[in-house]
């Protein structure tokens, strides 16, 4: 408790004895009927303060006239549109230079609920102050206006602050009732008070009392049904809209509803997302989204775009209207992650992240805090009555966030998403939901999410974390759940592996069961990847190939197990009674041992191939028109996934789930010269798994890792060769280096070092150019990861991918530069001397022609890449036009 202070005063003599002295830290809040009661006060107040030498700040951000005109005091014009955060971080920045001792007026709270669109945001605003304020020793000023808001935002308030003060106005005069005055007792305190000269008297007379509190709106018994800002903006939607459709109300007046609407629960930006679903959106769209809501403010990227994407497409053509699956989702409001952080004492370290310096301090600790949070008793009755609506049908939690999936940003595999299997008692069901909902807040906290936001420049960006909530798409096969086709499509074909496939017609990579492993890079698998121009061409030559780089695993739910399961494809088949297998699987006669096999183990011949899906259906017709028409709304490449079911062995219904713009670069071709050398110039060429946009540069770095000599290592020492590689990527960074080429055996980026090298993708993020070299196993082939969230990394950095495959015509590899060329890795690392011979750092100048450069030329369109010895003076090649 603070000690009373002296000097302190709200500058009205009689209303200090009424309230027994101001003390330090006193947070005091008017509840009010206009500001000009509220000026009353406040101009008292002031004047008082700078009499006293006191340091006084002013917050302006409401559209009354302002309150502090008087010469002295500090003013801050505040934007509560720019976001929730900005303005949390702009006023404690503030309060922080103040220090001790300071005194402070807000513009009427009310405002900010407006802004925010929220009640329970203004709560989370006072929580995050208050006690902020209390602790310097402050004496702040705040108001709201009486009756304008549910309990979501007046209890917390009144639970949090030192005094909570009501002012009537009854006939002309004034009058104040304290009721909430902390660590002070008078006979009288709770008692009103009018205000007459200097004085203010306690009003005895019951008749006095009675005359201006009856004439008094009050909120009554049932306050927590008065609606509050976001609720109420969705009565008067639904009143609009009733009186537009009788003709009471001109249609102007729905628009602007609409854009109100708009900016509640889409997006805040003004351009991009903002003028599509103003295109294909209505009121009653965003009605039906808020019947399905659970708590309030932005639904998030990701929900935007599904919901966009099936209004683009039913506009378009109403056979989309059959051809689509429905959907029932769930949608949990960004307020809740912000409430939940503000709750449960996380939301300090999340202030930390703001800045480069600091972003990871705490981070940690916070994820534990978050893991074991609790939430609202509110929040979880709505929760409650969603699960009850989906029974024990499976449903997934999707991370939606308001960066996610919008132009440049898609932060794919950055946030968590966490399938329920929902089986059990209701009880553990509800642990399953709550526990997932906090594994994807916690998920924001984490290092890769922290350090993508960083990287990208968005450290100080509003990042709320709303929730999608859909049901999993698929049916049960036994105890198993997974629909029997999902996948990835773009728009524009990055990967381009024969002369007649057209990147514009775009490309989709197929799995058989749940699309986790079309997202997620599976390193033991392999997916159907159908260039949708020539679905037929397969970069696999005969079937030998096709089998050995076949899915063999599948994802779906065990529901006897409860939980997300990976299992073989040919231990799942048998159960698959209910699906027209014909469709996705061929048999492999391609042998004698292979034609036993089919006819005494059928479901051991079995291979994935959707080749009866791509030649017998329209699918392919149907997921190009998809692809063309989003193509067309967004004015913009777009990356979907989507899943497949069938109802019967003729029909079929695509479930969109998702679609974000696509952040490849490359959508149009660019023209690269052909280059000719002599032979014995070469140092790389590629022929085939080119992904990324044509280029021509000169390479100023090399990092090698010789695959003779990884091959050797124990699993061990590849995690180790893997940090060592970070930190080298990291010096390189620090220097500025602009074109570095990373050169290494298998994959980059898997989590399995015996298929490569297991770098996260920070490790790696100074490089420009990839080069996976296929020498790991004779049987591994790089899987090109088109629409995985690995080469999503790679595109938004605009990185060049390429695969290199020494034993086949048209790759060639110079090992013996490589590796006899002087490294510098010790010069950049000091503490790599173990992996001084593993891994190679080449700085191009040291073994450059004299005078010349070492080139590179990539051309994604014919999928070749050239990197030679450059002997020419001039910054471009001598080159062959093509």
């Amino acid at each position: 408790m603070h000690c009373s202070a002296r000097g302190l005063t709200t500058g009205l003599p009689g209303l200090d004895d009424a309230i027994k002295g101001v003390l330090a830290g006193d947070n005091i809040v008017w509840q009010v009927d206009a500001i000009e009661d509220y000026q009353a006060f406040v101009t008292h107040f002031c004047r008082a303060a700078l009499d006293g030498g006191r340091k006084l700040v002013y917050f302006r951000f409401a559209s009354h006239p302002p309150l502090v005109t008087e010469p002295g005091a500090e003013v801050h014009t505040l934007h509560p549109s720019e976001g929730f955060e900005n303005c949390i971080a702009h006023i404690h920045g503030v309060i922080e230079k103040a220090g001790r001792g300071a005194h402070y007026v807000f513009d009427c709270l009310s405002d900010l609920a407006a802004a925010w669109y929220s009640d329970r945001m203004l709560a989370n605003f006072f929580l995050l102050t208050c006690p902020y304020l209390y602790d310097l020793e402050t004496v702040t000023y705040f108001a709201i206006f009486r009756n304008n808001h549910s309990l979501r935002a007046t209890e917390p308030i009144a639970n949090t602050t030192q005094l909570l003060l009501e002012a009537y106005r009854h006939k002309g005069d004034l009058y104040v009732r304290p009721i909430k005055v902390l660590y002070r007792y008078s006979p009288t305190m709770n008692m009103l008070h009018a205000w007459k000269g200097e004085a203010f008297t306690p009003v005895t007379a019951s008749f006095l009392i009675a005359d201006i509190l009856s004439n008094i709106e009050w909120s009554g018994l049932q306050s927590d049904a008065r609606p509050g800002f976001w609720q109420q903006a969705f009565i008067d939607a639904r009143e609009v809209l009733n009186a537009v459709g009788e003709g009471r109300r001109p249609p102007e007046d729905e628009r602007r509803t609409f854009d109100h609407l708009l900016r509640m629960v889409f997006s805040r930006d003004e351009e991009g997302i903002v003028n599509l679903a103003s295109k294909y959106l209505t009121v009653e769209d965003i009605l039906d989204v808020r019947r399905r809501m659970i708590g309030s403010g932005l639904i998030g990227g990701k929900t935007v775009g599904m919901l966009l994407a099936r209004a683009i497409l039913r506009a378009s053509d109403p056979r989309f209207d059959e051809l689509l699956e429905g959907h029932d989702s769930f949608y949990i409001g960004s307020d809740v992650f912000y409430t939940f952080l503000v709750t449960n004492g996380v939301w300090w370290v999340r202030q930390k992240q703001r800045n480069p310096e600091t972003f990871m301090e705490g981070a940690e600790q916070a994820r534990q805090r978050i893991l074991t949070g609790a939430f609202q008793p509110y929040t979880v009755r709505q929760l409650e009555e969603m699960l009850d609506y989906f029974g024990q049908s499976p449903f997934i939690v999707r991370s939606s966030s308001l960066l996610e999936d919008n132009y440049g940003n898609s932060f794919a595999g950055k946030y968590d998403s966490v399938f329920c299997a929902n089986q059990g008692p209701r009880q553990r069901r509800m642990e399953d939901l709550l526990g997932a909902i906090r594994a994807i807040y916690a998920s924001t906290m984490s290092e890769k999410a922290l350090s993508y936001r960083a990287r990208r420049g968005m450290l100080d960006r509003d990042e709320q974390m709303a929730l999608l909530v859909m049901r999993v798409s698929g049916s049960m096969q036994g105890r198993y759940f997974f629909p029997p086709v999902a996948g990835v499509g773009f728009s524009f074909n990055p990967y381009v592996w024969n002369e007649e496939i057209d990147p514009k017609a775009g490309v989709v990579r197929l799995v058989f069961g749940l699309g986790t492993r079309a997202v997620d890079r599976s390193d033991d698998d392999y997916t159907r990847i159908v260039a949708l121009n020539a679905p037929e061409r397969r970069p696999e030559h005969g079937f030998d190939e096709v089998r050995q780089y076949a899915q063999c695993r599948v994802d779906y739910l065990d529901l006897e197990a409860n939980r997300l399961v990976s299992g073989h494809f040919v231990d799942l088949a048998p159960h698959c009674v209910n699906l027209p297998m014909g469709l996705f699987v061929s048999i492999d006669r391609s042998s004698p041992e292979a034609r036993l096999q089919a006819r005494t183990k059928p479901g051991s011949a079995m291979v994935v191939t959707f080749d009866k899906l791509l030649s017998d259906t329209p699918f392919v017709h149907d997921v190009r028109d998809i692809l063309r028409l989003l193509e067309e709304a967004y004015r913009y490449p777009v990356d979907i996934e989507f899943s497949v079911n069938f109802p019967d062995d003729k029909t079929y219904r695509i479930n969109l789930l998702q679609c974000r713009p696509l952040q490849a670069q490359g959508g149009e071709a660019v023209h690269v010269p052909k280059v000719e050398v002599d032979p014995s110039q070469r140092l790389i060429q590629a022929r085939g798994a080119i992904i990324g946009q044509s280029r021509v540069v000169d390479v100023d770095w090399f990092v090698y890792v010789v695959p003779s000599l990884y091959g050797a290592l124990p699993e061990r020492d590849r995690y180790e060769v893997a940090r060592a590689i970070g930190n080298a990527n990291r010096a390189l960074k620090a220097e500025g280096a602009q074109q570095v080429m990373l050169l290494g055996p298998g994959r980059w980026g898997t989590s399995s070092p015996a298929l490569g090298v297991p770098v996260s993708f920070s490790d790696i993020n100074a490089v420009s150019i990839l080069c996976e070299i296929v020498t790991m196993r004779e049987d591994l082939i790089p899987d090109v990861s088109l629409g995985t969230h690995f080469l999503n990394e790679l595109v938004e950095m605009e990185m060049l991918y390429l695969a290199l495959f020494p034993k086949e015509g048209g790759n060639y590899l110079d090992e013996a530069f490589f590796e006899g060329a002087p490294s510098r890795l010790l010069e950049l690392t000091p503490d790599a001397g173990k992996w001084i011979d593993t891994v190679r750092v080449i700085r191009a100048a040291d073994v450059a022609p004299p005078g010349g450069r070492l080139s590179l030329v990539a051309d994604a369109i014919e999928q070749r890449v050239l990197c030679y010895r450059n002997t020419g003076a001039m910054s471009s090649p001598s080159v062959t036009p093509l």
